[in-house]
């Protein structure tokens, strides 16, 4: 993170290749007839970012663990619906798509051979990559991500913004705390609690049983964040209802647990890493290897034009 000036731009790598490659016809492809739509996808959503975003530096964060034990040691649960196989070794296998799969190794080359920095951590996830480097920013960040896991990040006062992918790459939700007071009652310190506390079927947590997010918000309101809502469970003129009382105090044991498990992680051991925005590539040899190897055509060359200016 030294000599960081301007703004900081973190990309939930994994997040948006999987869009692109949804986003993407799987009739684009390499001159071999491989499926190349997230490779491609990828770099014309990084052009636009930096096009109309105009990053003084950018990093590619990676979930060299996208189901760390750690996490899964407090929920079970976590995740575990997407695990395509078990490994007694490293991380779990993670269900994906088999067309997607051979398109990762690629994209990480191209990035590589560019020079944008790209950074995992074992043991970590990219959320938690994001977390640490935004919690190290002197400056303005852009977290760009389809994970709405990552509005816990939100902080206007630190200039601290999600941009969230609605519809393709060229609509970009700005997600600030005045949005997230709108849309969830709560600002970006509060979302964390907010998501614990109603669950999320997609990363397998389980949430309160008849907590869903409007009442979250409601608890989150009056209370102000998970302490003080479980201290009022053990005030009876606090205003709880008896179902509410009952349910949350049931709750205690996953209450006790799951913050550890939403909250990104802020202090991930990053590696020193150059993330200054390219204007030349790194590795201009390999990088016209993978162009020819992979079609990556007009996509690489409108990104390279961006860089460049």
């Amino acid at each position: 993170m030294r000599g960081v000036t301007g703004r900081l731009m973190l990309l939930d790598t994994a997040s948006l290749y999987f869009r692109a490659y949804f986003g993407v016809p799987d009739s684009v492809k390499a001159p071999d007839g491989t499926p190349v739509n997230a490779v491609r996808g990828l770099l014309d959503f990084i052009d636009r970012l930096v096009r109309d975003h105009r990053p003084g530096h950018l990093v590619a964060c990676m979930d060299a663990d996208w189901r760390p034990r750690w996490r899964v040691d407090l929920i079970p649960s976590y995740k575990a619906h997407r695990v395509a196989e078990e490994r007694a070794a490293g991380p779990d296998a993670e269900e994906v798509p088999d067309t997607l799969s051979p398109q990762v190794p690629v994209i990480e080359e191209v990035l590589d051979a560019l020079g944008i920095a790209r950074v995992g951590v074992p043991e970590y996830e990219a959320d938690d990559v994001i977390g640490t480097f935004t919690a190290r920013a002197t400056g303005p960040v852009d977290i760009v991500t389809g994970d709405r896991d990552l509005y816990q990040l939100v902080d206007d006062a630190r200039g601290v913004r999600v941009l969230y992918p609605i519809k393709g790459v060229g609509t970009l939700q700005l997600t600030d705390e005045a949005f997230l007071r709108e849309k969830y009652g709560v600002d970006g310190g509060g979302y964390a609690d907010l998501a614990l506390l109603r669950g999320d079927p997609s990363d397998g947590l389980p949430g309160v049983p008849g907590v869903g997010e409007k009442t979250a918000a409601r608890l989150l309101d009056r209370f102000g964040d998970l302490a003080g809502i479980l201290a009022a469970v053990g005030d009876p003129g606090s205003g709880l209802t008896p179902a509410q009382r009952r349910r949350l105090d049931e709750a205690r044991p996953y209450l006790a647990v799951a913050p550890k498990v939403v909250r990104v992680a802020a202090d991930v051991p990053l590696p020193e890493v150059d993330t200054a925005l390219p204007h030349t590539p790194r590795d201009p040899v390999a990088l016209a290897a993978l162009a020819a190897r992979w079609g990556l055509g007009g996509s690489l060359e409108r990104l390279l034009t961006t860089l460049a200016s």
